[in-house]
């Protein structure tokens, strides 16, 4: 199980299973109530987690075609005003995070919600084939969208592929 919690109270109720009868419906109760509010937010995770990749791997297949234009789409307001234009914005994706504009290949890792933002870790090998992580934070806009906020690159030791 990937919920922690979800796990615990599984436990639990398999723990009681030999208690009273009436203690073990209590613990299924509160189970089940716990499981009822953790569903709809299981299933908010997974529609964010589509909506973050899709934004994450347009934009990438943006850079990949030199599509300055759909590439600055999925900036945010705050990207936005450090680089105005997306001419600006390309010269320092190309400059700065070539691992960005031209990977080799990339795979989807952990998405973590902290503190009013997501965060994605995007595995990504490079055009010479060495390995980096990429952690992308994104913020939800006003109108529901998802915007890229910012992109940290991590050098994985000692990996070439």
């Amino acid at each position: 199980m990937e919920n922690p919690a979800l796990a615990g109270a599984v436990f639990t109720v398999i723990l009681l299973a030999g208690e009273s009868k009436e203690a073990s419906m209590r613990v299924l109760l509160v189970f089940l109530v716990f499981l009822a509010f953790s569903l709809p937010a299981a299933a908010q995770s997974d529609a964010d987690r589509a909506a973050v990749q899709s934004v994450i791997e347009q934009q990438i297949q943006a850079f990949l075609r030199d599509d300055a234009a759909t590439a600055y789409s999925f900036a945010s307001p705050g990207i936005k005003a450090m680089f105005p234009t997306e001419d600006v914005f390309m010269r320092m994706v190309q400059q700065g995070y070539p691992q960005v504009y031209r990977p080799r290949s990339h795979e989807f890792g952990e998405l973590i919600a902290k503190d009013g933002h997501l965060e994605q870790t995007v595995d990504i090998v490079d055009a010479d084939g060495a390995f980096w992580t990429a952690l992308y934070t994104l913020e939800q806009q006003s109108d529901g969208s998802w915007r890229i906020t910012g992109c940290y690159i991590i050098k994985k030791p000692g990996e070439v592929a």
